[in-house]
């Protein structure tokens, strides 16, 4: 398993290492953290303090009409954006002010991992989309005093997130810019995230979520589970055989979905 991702990271990489970047570097942003007080979510827990971490970028101009909000998508910090961020890039920073949110349950925010009993680990509340569009609501608007944005910009759980603020506060945004997400989870979307629950809790580690130390086997199976959808078949074709097949060349992986060269029964044909 650990050559085949190593395979992957230099396939990755290595084109990024050789190339010559001359373009503006992104930029990082500002880190910032905002607590609610007895926030109560959807599924009627009341968190004694909820904290929504989030990063700004730019300048909020005196009018206060400048301001794009990018909720982060899945496993994602608020650094997620950072390759659009920047001058004379997609989110020019000279022109607007940025807002990327973190969602509850991504280890930064309120999270099992970092909220107290009676809400530490397996016992921390089912958080919902809504619940997150919900506290950056109020992030916005009692913290940073905005009560509108010029967009709201979102990728996958991000999307997800754009979708949501259209319904929950259809004025607040002059438009939405949503990538590869849905407005709900279809079975397939629940299939994929229920396959990396059970292949991080079928490890003894778990221990149902109350764990003492890293449940590594859980985790290295998690990762296999996620790169089988993260990378999809058309990526396969293109790219991961770009390099060093001849054309007509093609490749019998046996079902696996392991790389020609480290597969012990594939074969060319």
């Amino acid at each position: 398993m650990k050559r085949v991702f190593l395979f992957l990271l230099v396939l990755l990489v290595s084109p990024r290492l050789l190339a010559q970047d001359t373009s503006p570097k992104p930029e990082t942003g500002e880190r910032h953290e905002f607590v609610i007080s007895n926030f109560k979510t959807e599924s009627g827990v009341v968190l004694p303090q909820a904290r929504v971490v989030y990063g700004t970028y730019g300048h909020l101009n005196a009018a206060k009409d400048n301001v794009i909000l990018l909720p982060s998508h899945y496993m994602a910090d608020f650094h997620g954006y950072e390759w659009l961020i920047g001058p004379n890039r997609a989110l020019d920073t000279s022109q607007s002010f940025l807002v990327a949110t973190e969602l509850f349950g991504n280890g930064h925010s309120s999270s099992p991992s970092n909220t107290p009993e009676p809400y530490h680990g397996p016992r921390f509340p089912v958080t919902t989309i809504r619940d997150n569009v919900e506290a950056v609501h109020r992030l916005l608007t009692e913290e940073l005093h905005i009560t509108h944005l010029r967009a709201i910009i979102g990728f996958s759980m991000g999307a997800q997130q754009a979708f949501q603020w259209a319904v929950s506060y259809p004025k607040f945004a002059d438009r939405i810019v949503a990538t590869s997400g849905t407005a709900k989870t279809y079975p397939h979307g629940f299939v994929r995230l229920e396959g990396e629950i059970a292949a991080l809790t079928c490890d003894a580690a778990f221990n149902n979520g109350d764990y003492t130390s890293p449940p590594t086997k859980g985790i290295e199976a998690f990762a296999m589970v996620w790169t089988g959808w993260l990378f999809s078949q058309e990526w396969w074709r293109k790219e991961l055989w770009r390099e060093g097949a001849k054309p007509g060349t093609t490749f019998d992986i046996g079902g696996e979905g392991v790389p020609d060269e480290l597969h012990p029964r594939c074969r060319r044909q």
